[in-house]
């Protein structure tokens, strides 16, 4: 028996999942840590950090609130979906994750900081 379908449809669906996971959300800008830093000084932008507790108390940036991503979704009630919202985290991959979640429950204004706070200097 052929199973070359079976291994098509599993590597296909394996490449769309990852692409889902890791191609940034459409409608979210992109910025680095440089695009990020003149932005500190803006009051109108929220700045929300998505890593566990854990890790924003060893390293974060102090304009960030820490909102992780596994409370975002009950959380975003505290947030503004007028202002611009700022999202970060380690590496940019959960950071692009709560973006695309800000953007379907109707935030118009979502950045996402590509790389993360491995790439603040």
């Amino acid at each position: 028996m052929n199973d070359y379908p079976n291994k098509c449809t599993i590597v296909l669906f394996v490449i769309w999942f990852l692409s889902q996971r890791l191609l940034p959300a459409k409608g979210v800008k992109q910025i680095t840590t440089s695009d990020l830093k003149p932005m500190l000084k803006d009051k109108q932008i929220q700045f929300i950090d998505v890593r566990t507790p854990m890790e924003y108390r060893s390293n974060h940036i102090r304009q960030f609130e820490n909102i992780p991503l596994a409370i975002l979704s009950k959380e975003q009630g505290k947030l503004s979906k007028k202002n611009e919202v700022v999202v970060i985290c380690q590496s940019g991959t959960r950071s692009n994750t709560a973006s695309k979640l800000l953007k379907k429950q109707g935030f118009q204004n979502v950045t996402n900081v590509k790389g993360g706070m491995l790439t603040w200097v």
